[in-house]
């Protein structure tokens, strides 16, 4: 109920402030009622205190019956309270019963069964029509499937439908996969070739978060201790990115633009991803060497180069594609490299243009599918014939790479060949190719972490000295998708293709340039020429009498 209080200024005062702004309290005074209730206070929204106005209608209801019922006795207030004892104790019998039921529900549940035939095909319909994209699937029960599903194939023999194969359950897991990750059946089939399933969830999983900012110093012009002090002071938020790198720095927030600070642009570092890193140091780059970057662009690794080479000797920075070299000498100018030379070629024709250098990184085009985090379309937009061009193509570059290396190098003769990618045939498979095309063969790449490289995969079986390569993944070294060889050239001959191999790829003839150290084949048309002149010999003694009888008539007509 409104309070009836109104403002009444008190005896001898005239409402004064306060020096604090607030009015004095002897300033107000409440109106006294007509039953003498003049010790009631108001509070600060003016509802009076009384309990009888703060009650409500059902609760004045109530006290009324108290009032009415003031006379029964005491007995039957006693049975009233018992009676509603027992009352209370039917509704908790009754609740407890409940949770039971709903407990062995859920344990019913728990139990995952295989999705009927027609909920599949309603499902496909519902996706075929693209009528999810108005009425998406819900992901938590397509979640709570695979869950699931992870869990009876985890323990086959024992949690499985009976009638149903593993077969059946894999599809199902595949689909719900393809749907909640939104992948294409064609990736998904191939991540399950190379992954277990519980690491394949940790991988897809991984691809939902981007990677850490890292950045790498640039030892050309300042120290890393002093980098992470000047941009600490900024306001950036920063650690060393591992015991791994010396020049490394993983960025976790920044109150300034990290690719448009002084430092970055006086060229004291430089965006980099931690993986990016891992190539170079498997090069291993020495001073005053020559050393080749077959596919460069944009810089990153070619910058890192010549930072570890203190900027003596020559890089050659190579890409084909002329528009990305912009952001290259763009970032070696910033960098302050100047040991570099920028070359627009096709790397499979590179040993025409040059060769004889001692070191050789080919960080080959791939598929990207190590880095989907960075690209979200590879989900999708890849398929079995892009994988192929793409291998390919690596396996032209890489003989190339080969031929372009000296063999009799005093430091090198190294060749890292590097993807960012982690399909088998885009990896081991090309490895293998160049083992058994050129005179290489493969060494440790001195990187300390990392997973080993692939010996055997479904059908296929290895060279065993492919357990020296490396493979980082996402969801194991938080870091983008990347695989890692080192080959050792020991000599310059090109072996002779055998009948019974897989027709070569047309590797790029080397020129009888002498820069290049390759050896040149022009030797076996020589040698097919001798062997067909030989063929040829039984036939001339026939034309030389022709040519003698022919010269003996002429006198006789003249």
């Amino acid at each position: 109920a409104p309070a009836k209080a109104k403002k009444i200024p008190s005896k001898g005062n005239n409402m004064e402030l306060s020096s604090d702004g607030e009015v004095d309290e002897g300033s107000w005074e409440m109106e006294e009622e007509e039953d003498g209730s003049s010790d009631e206070m108001v509070d600060d929204y003016g509802a009076a205190s009384s309990e009888e106005e703060e009650l409500l209608p059902i609760e004045k209801a109530a006290l009324k019956q108290k009032s009415d019922r003031g006379g029964l006795s005491e007995d039957d207030s006693e049975e009233e309270e018992e009676e509603a004892e027992e009352a209370s104790r039917q509704k908790m019998g009754q609740k407890e019963e409940e949770s039971t039921d709903l407990q062995l529900n859920l344990d019913i549940d728990e139990q995952f069964k295989l999705p009927t035939n027609e909920q599949i095909e309603r499902e496909d319909i519902l996706f075929s029509r693209d009528i999810h994209k108005l009425f998406p699937p819900d992901l938590h029960v397509i979640h709570q499937r695979i869950k699931g599903n992870m869990e009876v194939l985890q323990d086959f023999a024992v949690k499985r439908e009976e009638g149903h194969t593993r077969q059946e359950y894999l599809a199902v897991l595949r689909r719900d996969m393809a749907a909640y990750y939104s992948y294409s059946d064609f990736l998904l089939m191939k991540l399950m070739d190379i992954f277990p399933l519980p690491e394949l969830i940790n991988f897809l999983e991984a691809n939902e978060v981007p990677r850490p900012v890292t950045i790498r110093t640039n030892t050309l012009k300042t120290r890393r201790r002093d980098l992470a002090q000047a941009l600490i002071n900024r306001g950036v938020n920063l650690d060393p990115l591992g015991k791994w790198s010396k020049t490394g720095l993983v960025i976790y927030d920044s109150s300034v633009p990290i690719g448009a600070t002084p430092e970055y642009l006086a060229g004291h570092y430089m965006l980099q991803g931690a993986s990016s890193l891992l190539p170079v140091m498997a090069l291993a780059p020495q001073e005053n060497e020559r050393i080749l970057d077959m596919c460069c662009a944009p810089g990153g690794k070619t910058s890192y180069i010549a930072q570890l080479m203190k900027n003596t000797g020559m890089i050659l920075a190579n890409d084909s594609n002329a528009e990305r070299l912009r952001s290259v000498v763009g970032n070696l100018h910033r960098l302050g490299v100047t040991n570099a030379v920028v070359s627009n070629c096709d790397g499979r024709q590179f040993p025409k243009v040059l060769g004889g250098f001692d070191r050789v990184l080919l960080d080959a085009p791939c598929s990207g599918t190590g880095v989907i985090s960075k690209d979200p379309a590879v989900k999708t937009n890849k398929d079995e014939k892009d994988i192929l061009r793409c291998a390919h193509l690596q396996k032209e570059l890489i003989l190339s790479a080969i031929d372009s290396v000296n063999a009799a190098s005093e430091t090198g003769g190294y060749i890292v060949y590097c993807t960012c990618s982690i399909m088998v045939e885009e990896n081991e498979w090309v490895v293998d190719y160049a083992l058994k095309k050129r005179n290489v063969r493969l060494v440790a790449t001195g990187l300390d972490f990392g997973k080993e490289g692939f010996t055997r995969f479904k059908d296929r079986r290895f060279h065993p000295s492919l357990k020296s390569t490396r493979r980082f993944y996402p969801h194991t070294h938080n870091m983008d998708g990347f695989f890692i060889a080192k080959f050792k050239k020991f000599s310059n001959a090109i072996p002779q293709a055998q009948k019974d191999e897989e027709p070569a790829v047309e590797a790029a003839t080397p020129s009888t340039d002498p820069g290049t150290i390759t050896e040149p084949q022009p030797k076996k048309k020589k040698l097919e020429g001798s062997k067909a002149d030989k063929e040829q010999k039984p036939p001339q003694p026939a034309l030389k009498k022709r040519h003698s009888l022919q010269a003996q008539r002429r006198p006789l007509k003249a």
